[in-house]
């Protein structure tokens, strides 16, 4: 290239340069957008957008009434929990209950599941003991065969009371003079005499009994009454 023509070629770029400054007279060399505005400063100071320029914080507010409700939230649970172990113990203590009296119940049925069938026999054991005071001596072509009776009721009499001892019945037979227990006698009627002490038990019609100290039967007896002509 000639130097004519490279100091033409300078001269241009030169003359470009110049015109593109003339178009863009900023300092920072940055070309200006057409319709694009200067950014405006900022006039919230340093407190920034959107935020209060009084000093209120509403999110430590909202997080203060979040604390406040979260608290009563706790107590009521705590409440709630203490209710419901004060109604666990109640219903824990019913079933206890409900348990001792089932057991006392059955103990109970088994104790006395064979009262209908001791109260039967009671009548039996009466027959024996009915034969056995037979008078023997009143007939005495035969006291032999008499005797081997009487000895077969007794035998029977003792295997009764053996059976009886087993199932834990026991025997009501107050004496004559003995004071009238309404617990365990029965008075069929009333005997004037001066043998025995009025309301004393001058006579006994029939034997009572006990089944695992329960009564099963009162004895039958006859009250002693003073003579109205005393």
């Amino acid at each position: 290239m000639t130097p004519s023509r490279k100091k033409k070629r300078a001269q241009q770029k030169s003359v470009a340069k110049s015109g593109a400054e003339a178009q863009n007279p900023r300092e920072d060399g940055i070309p200006e957008v057409p319709g694009v505005a200067e950014p405006v400063e900022d006039s919230m100071g340093e407190t920034g957008p959107g935020e209060p320029t009084n000093g209120a914080d509403p999110a430590s507010d909202e997080k203060d009434q979040s604390g406040d409700s979260g608290a009563q939230d706790l107590e009521e649970a705590r409440a709630q929990i203490e209710e419901l172990k004060e109604l666990h113990l109640r219903a824990r203590a019913e079933a206890d209950n409900i348990r001792k009296r089932a057991e006392a119940e059955m103990t109970n049925v088994r104790k006395f599941a064979l009262e209908g069938f001791a109260r039967e026999l009671l009548s039996v054991k009466d027959s024996l003991e009915l034969a056995r005071a037979v008078d023997l001596e009143a007939d005495s072509s035969d006291n032999s065969i008499a005797a081997k009776v009487v000895e077969g009721l007794d035998l029977t009499i003792q295997q009764l009371e053996s059976t009886f001892g087993r199932f834990s019945i026991e025997e009501v037979s107050p004496e004559p003079g003995d004071k009238l227990d309404p617990e365990q006698h029965q008075a069929m009627t009333i005997e004037e005499t001066t043998e025995f002490e009025p309301n004393r038990i001058c006579r006994v019609i029939q034997k009572g009994y006990l089944l695992h100290n329960r009564l099963l039967r009162p004895a039958m007896v006859i009250v002693a009454k003073a003579p109205e002509d005393a």
